[in-house]
């Protein structure tokens, strides 16, 4: 059997592994935070670990780190680590390559200089982090930016999720102590690199014509809950004049949101609304709405939340309503490392490739490191350029590409 084929089929095998847990019925994957599936996906991550050799420790934000040559404790406070990897969550019915691939990958290009019997100067870490997607408490970039500090756990144990489970319940359910869930700043300061490779979630590859990409910075992105209420009422009886119906200012917000979006070449998303009662013949009281906002620059962000919210009071002034519009989550745009990026830029060229550079709107765990770490990311190629969708996907020989790029990486920064 040819060495192309050996790759393809342990490709195929620990991909799959991953992929057979959190199949949605209809279609799709959800595997949220500190749930079964997550469980199950992060046994997974330690099993695999375990068969290369690594060993596998959790951190105290819940991420889980494979090292190869795990510094000792003697080591532990003066050694440089190179880390790579992603995540393990999804969004609810999203795809499969979403933060998975990344993760495949880092295993899979360590797998492969250990066959090579290359041996590390330093140590290398497979990182898998907790709750990139913020698809169960709305907190997205959570293991990553807990770990750095930028989130502080005070703020976030008496979060609940739509059931009514609290952070701190989820995580002792998961065999995480509550009390001692927290960053790490001595593991964040050993760290001379972090390097992500993620599946592009755009068509920026597809219209090169390129299996990868070196990434050149991220998006400023924030979410924000509007909660729009009026009066509950009968949906037959209830004369328009008379009606309070907060789908109306819904509705403005969402129209202005976009019309900004369209003037500042921003992107908008009212992608989740709750509706009380719910019911198809009564007039709403009540309606919840999440607004995903994403902008080049932070003076664009804001200008967009500015008309989404002058939306929201003029619908609410002439409507009888009332609004709370609330911040979830911001973060800040973020340049990744020039010097480091054009490292890897030389490391590929060297290896038969051309990687492009690109700008992603979305949102990576390796974004929340930046402001600390040296940090890079590698896109590989979405022929599609769908993403958080059962449609998701790339081609088995990209992401062969992706994994030899990645092992290039980490021989350049971890092997000399």
């Amino acid at each position: 059997m040819s060495g192309s084929q050996n790759r393809r089929e342990a490709f195929e095998g620990c991909f799959g592994g991953l992929a057979a847990i959190g199949r949605d019925p209809g279609g799709g994957w959800t595997r949220l935070a500190w749930t079964e599936e997550d469980r199950a996906a992060r046994a997974w991550f330690e099993a695999s670990a375990a068969d290369l050799g690594l060993t596998v420790e959790r951190d105290p934000a819940g991420n889980l780190w494979a090292w190869w040559r795990d510094p000792s404790a003697d080591e532990r406070a003066e050694a440089e680590v190179v880390a790579v990897g992603s995540h393990l969550d999804t969004v609810r019915g999203g795809g499969a390559y979403d933060g998975a691939l990344g993760v495949v990958s880092g295993l899979l290009a360590v797998g492969e200089l250990i066959e090579r019997g290359v041996e590390p100067g330093r140590p290398v870490a497979v990182v898998a982090f907790a709750d990139e997607e913020g698809g169960r408490f709305g907190v997205p970039l959570f293991g990553s930016r807990v770990l750095t500090g930028a989130l502080d756990p005070a703020d976030l144990l008496e979060r609940a999720d739509e059931h009514g489970t609290t952070v701190a319940e989820a995580l002792a359910a998961a065999g995480i102590d509550p009390a001692g869930f927290g960053p790490d700043p001595a593991r964040v300061g050993r760290l001379a690199a972090f390097v992500e490779l993620h599946v592009e979630q755009g068509r920026g590859l597809a219209d090169l014509g390129q299996p990868v990409a070196l990434a050149t910075a991220m998006w400023p992105h924030g979410r924000w809950r509007l909660t729009v209420t009026g009066e509950a009422n009968h949906a037959g009886t209830t004369r328009l004049a008379d009606r309070r119906d907060p789908m109306l200012g819904l509705a403005a917000a969402i129209l202005a949101a976009r019309a900004a979006a369209t003037e500042l070449e921003a992107v908008a998303t009212v992608g989740r609304v709750l509706v009380e009662p719910n019911s198809a013949n009564s007039v709403p009281e009540r309606v919840s709405a999440w607004l995903d906002a994403r902008a080049e620059e932070d003076q664009r962000l804001d200008w967009l939340l500015a008309a989404f919210e002058a939306a929201v009071e003029d619908a609410a002034g002439r409507n009888g309503l009332t609004a709370e519009l609330a911040g979830e989550s911001r973060g800040p745009g973020v340049e990744f490392d020039r010097a480091l990026t054009d490292r890897l830029d030389v490391c590929l060229r060297a290896s038969g490739l051309e990687p492009a550079r690109l700008p992603t709107a979305a949102g990576h765990d390796a974004g929340a490191l930046a402001a600390a770490v040296p940090t890079a990311m590698l896109f590989v190629r979405n022929p599609t350029g769908t993403s958080h969708s059962p449609a998701e996907t790339a081609e088995v020989g990209d992401c062969l590409v992706g994994v030899g790029a990645l092992a290039a990486v980490i021989e350049e920064l971890a092997c000399r």
